[in-house]
């Protein structure tokens, strides 16, 4: 029959003061009280049971909270029986009694903890954890019941470097490689949830070459509460190495634009729509009108934003009278059109398609958005659509033109040119894990082929602040950075998998597709406030001109000469 471990805490409780009065009153040559000792008890339990919960308290899952709980209940207690017995008894004796107390309890309880947590995992490979903040002290304690011995903390603080965290030592990134010596170390966890990606970068091309492997905490808005960290450490990955934070993201110029709004999201379901989903219910919008015309992506996205009201509509955006009744219904206040066919190579096959879901589609959305008195309308452009050589990117400039100059009718339009992202559907780095997965070699179009690319997250935000500070007929440009080598890119894909099997294939450029992508078609662009955004210069086209060449786009039976005429710089690329 198990005792109840809440009684065991009571018994504790008597014994141990029975113990250190003993002692107490040995050292100050003192006969024993029984009725102090008694009164002390009777309070010491009395105290335990009624602050704190104090004696329902786990020893097995004791922290530094445990001894501060415990301390404080029996000063409380100390308290008490003082006025008691003050004057009575030297208050030299009650004080060194009630110290010696804290201090053998507190012993008992954390001896306790370690044998009882103690691993019997025999600890056969090394782990240094870079961060000795929360995180890395954290992880350092989860990993005692592992087959990992932490060998060091590592931390660019100078203030902590050459100190220890229970026996185990802080160093320089410096100090560390020179420890290294021939062999490399088994693991390297990066514990710095807050740390901008540049950073993580930084941390992984110094190094990696240590290391046989290299895991990172994720970020605090993904650390999951109530899981060990250890059990949330993921694979460093090259979404980790290229991304970058924007160093002049304005939060509150978002949010002051998207709170409280009813906002229509089209193409909401996809990777650009979802993510600018997850944006306004973070920003605090008031509603969300979710429309896609795919039921499986509308479902996904309607499924996890559910913080703000959201109405979902699964509908084709070449469907006028059909989309009217959404913006007649549910009369959105900002519109961020993100539905588009942007894989090149599948448009090229599917040109009628291609036009009339990118621009009927979009001089749709445009056309209700002006009648139904929308305050603000955002286009996600692409790098495509400089000087464009494939349909696609065609297409979405002439979705750049006819925003541009349907402006100034009661609604500010603007559009928002950027290139790849990484990890969106159809974009290279999935498609490149899987063929890395499946154990087969990764195809590249090209050795010279090159994009930009940008994370999700970050393109998402600078869209939404782009849209923010628009006044209407801007094309808003984000800054990329530099373009990225896709060989280059394939090579550290290969290198983080540890697949030694893996070489790169040159199958040649596709249909409409270019060696490198811009971001400007001239050199003429305008700052704004933010390093991060630039402004397009404005190109004039008469709009009853084009919506009269879209028209007759529609019925000609040659499109791409038709294309050429509308995007001059359209230069057709069939790489066949």
């Amino acid at each position: 029959m198990r005792i109840d471990k809440r009684i065991l805490n009571f018994l504790v409780i008597i014994v141990l003061t029975t113990s250190t009065f003993l002692w107490t009153f040995f050292i100050f040559h003192m006969s024993f009280d029984y009725m102090l000792v008694g009164s002390v008890i009777l309070i010491r339990i009395i105290s335990s049971f009624f602050i704190l919960n104090d004696y329902s308290i786990s020893w097995s899952k004791v922290s530094q909270k445990t001894f501060l709980i415990k301390s404080f209940v029996y000063i409380t207690a100390f308290l008490v029986y003082l006025p008691i017995f003050y004057g009575h008894v030297r208050f030299s004796f009650l004080v060194s009694e009630l110290f010696l107390y804290i201090f053998t309890i507190n012993f008992f309880m954390y001896l306790y903890y370690y044998i009882i947590n103690r691993s019997s995992v025999e600890k056969t490979k090394e782990v240094v954890i870079y961060g000795a903040g929360k995180a890395g002290i954290k992880l350092e304690s989860e990993f005692s019941n592992t087959e990992y011995k932490v060998k060091y903390f590592v931390d660019d603080d100078k203030i902590i470097q050459n100190r220890s965290i229970d026996s185990i030592k802080v160093i320089s990134q410096d100090d560390l490689k020179k420890s290294i010596g021939d062999s490399k170390f088994d693991l390297l966890v990066i514990a710095i949830p807050s740390a901008p990606k540049d950073t993580i970068k930084e941390i992984y091309n110094d190094l990696s070459l240590y290391f046989k492997e290299i895991k990172i905490l994720p970020s605090m808005d993904e650390i999951l509460e109530g899981k060990d960290f250890s059990t949330q450490l993921k694979d460093i990955s090259v979404e980790d190495l290229l991304a970058r934070n924007p160093k002049d993201l304005d939060q509150n110029k978002i949010s002051s634009f998207i709170k409280d709004k009813t906002i229509l999201v089209t193409g909401a379901g996809g990777s650009i729509g979802s993510e600018i989903c997850r944006q306004c219910e973070k920003f605090g919008a008031k509603k969300l009108i979710l429309l896609d015309h795919s039921e499986y992506n509308l479902y996904t996205i309607t499924e996890e934003i559910n913080k703000i009201e959201t109405v979902s509509i699964m509908q084709n955006i070449v469907d006028k009278k059909f989309l009217e009744s959404t913006f007649k219904t549910y009369m959105p206040e900002i519109v961020i059109h993100a539905a588009a066919y942007k894989h090149v190579p599948m448009v090229e096959a599917n040109i009628q398609e291609g036009i009339l879901n990118n621009v009927v589609g979009t001089k749709n959305v445009i056309d209700l958005s002006i009648k139904y008195g929308v305050l603000k309308f955002v286009m996600i452009s692409t790098d495509k659509a400089v000087r464009p050589t494939n349909v696609m990117g065609t297409t979405k400039r002439i979705c750049e033109l006819y925003s541009q100059n349907s402006n100034g009718q009661g609604t500010d339009i603007v559009a928002v040119r950027f290139g790849n992202v990484l990890g969106s559907s159809g974009s290279v780095i999935p498609k490149f894990k899987s063929l890395i997965e499946n154990g087969k070699n990764i195809t590249v179009t090209h050795p010279d082929i090159t994009r930009y690319f940008m994370l999700i997250p970050e393109a998402c935000e600078l869209v939404l602040q782009a849209g923010a500070i628009g006044t209407g007929g801007e094309i808003f440009i984000l800054d990329m950075g530099k373009p990225i080598k896709i060989v280059d890119l394939a090579k550290k894909m290969i290198d983080l998998s540890g697949r030694k099997d893996i070489d790169i294939e040159f199958t040649g450029l596709r249909p409409g597709e270019k060696l490198y992508e811009e971001l400007l078609i001239d050199e003429s662009s305008v700052k704004t406030d933010y390093e991060s955004i630039t402004v397009a210069a404005p190109t004039k086209y008469d709009i009853e001109k084009l919506n009269q060449d879209i028209i007759e786009l529609l019925e000609s039976d040659d499109k791409l000469a038709k294309l050429k005429e509308i995007v001059p710089e359209f230069n057709h690329k069939t790489n066949i």
